[in-house]
């Protein structure tokens, strides 16, 4: 689906840009810059902001998932049972 008719690009493309790590881009700006342009008319900014809350939640979804059962801080938290303590 084209996102952006003044650049053109598809959602597909900005997906692309969303690689995770401390670079990965967290705003339409940096979006558009991933991608080697800028805004025109701004239009298309609601939508890369959908698409990229909707990435953002699905990796938190799978981050949490993956990582709460190897994560040693999640189960030092957990209440001690009152048969242990």
């Amino acid at each position: 689906m084209i996102v952006c008719s003044c650049n053109v690009f598809s959602d597909g493309q900005v997906r692309a840009c969303l690689n995770p790590g401390p670079g990965c881009p967290r705003t339409p700006a940096q979006v558009y810059a991933c991608l080697g342009c800028s805004p025109k008319c701004g239009r298309c900014a609601r939508t890369i902001r959908g698409i990229l809350s909707r990435a953002l939640a699905e990796t938190h979804e799978t981050c949490t998932s993956a990582c709460s059962a190897a994560c040693t801080l999640a189960k030092a938290a957990e209440p001690v049972p009152a048969e242990a303590a």
